[in-house]
């Protein structure tokens, strides 16, 4: 689906994950190239066991009339690791998450920050608790979403590949618990361009074993762990 050579760089989760929106299956990923999104990647867990790639641990119709806690969610609080090195330039936290997940008041946050977002109230209210890393050579990584004070690095803090930086949330524009990441050329929002990327090795589920891949791109279709 891409065009432009990717940067390699290592997978930023552990365990078992499915990308609902990756630039292996579109591009844009997520219909947009602003906010430098445009090779953006979104990961969450699910239960493959059960129709519809269930992302909580509760009845379709629990989630759909009262909504599950974020405790039943199985990616909320998994740990984020850096993608590769660099310095950290911006980090927010502090942002409070919904505290459970419910398809009709999850939806009504996207809706009303698309439509009545007030950019001087800062990118909160649509990233969440997010940080953004100066990776070198003109490249930046972005992570969204993060679990509500779970950002242990700070501005100025050098990160190592691998290196924990936060947990899994629920805090912005999120339907369900999950990272957003991305590289772009710029640290600034408004005026970054995406850079595609790709991770140097994972595995996915295919006919019933775990066959590896290198330098790949998920699809939405996959079934996909990484453990270093």
């Amino acid at each position: 689906m891409q065009s432009e050579k990717p940067i390699i760089i290592e997978f930023p989760l552990r365990g078992e994950w499915m990308l609902p929106n990756t630039p292996g299956t579109k591009v844009p990923s997520h219909g947009t190239e602003q906010l430098g999104q445009k090779y953006a990647y979104d990961f969450t867990q699910v239960d493959w066991s059960k129709k519809g790639m269930r992302f909580y641990n509760a009845g379709k119709l629990r989630y759909l009339l009262l909504g599950v806690p974020l405790r039943k969610c199985f990616g909320w609080g998994k740990d984020v690791h850096a993608a590769c090195d660099g310095t950290v330039i911006q980090c927010e936290d502090g942002h409070k998450e919904r505290q459970i997940v419910h398809l009709g008041s999850d939806l009504a946050v996207v809706l009303k920050n698309a439509f009545f977002f007030n950019m001087k109230k800062g990118w909160q209210p649509v990233l969440g608790n997010y940080l953004i890393m100066d990776c070198g050579n003109g490249i930046y990584a972005f992570f969204a979403h993060f679990l509500n004070g779970s950002i242990n690095v700070k501005v100025g803090d050098s990160v190592k590949k691998g290196q924990i930086i936060g947990k899994v949330g629920h805090s912005g524009n999120s339907t369900a618990p999950h990272l957003h990441f991305h590289l772009m050329d710029s640290p600034d929002l408004l005026e970054a361009n995406g850079i595609p990327c790709a991770f140097e090795s994972y595995e996915v589920f295919k006919e019933n074993s775990w066959v590896p891949v290198t330098n790949g791109i998920p699809t939405s279709t996959e079934r996909i762990r990484f453990n270093p």
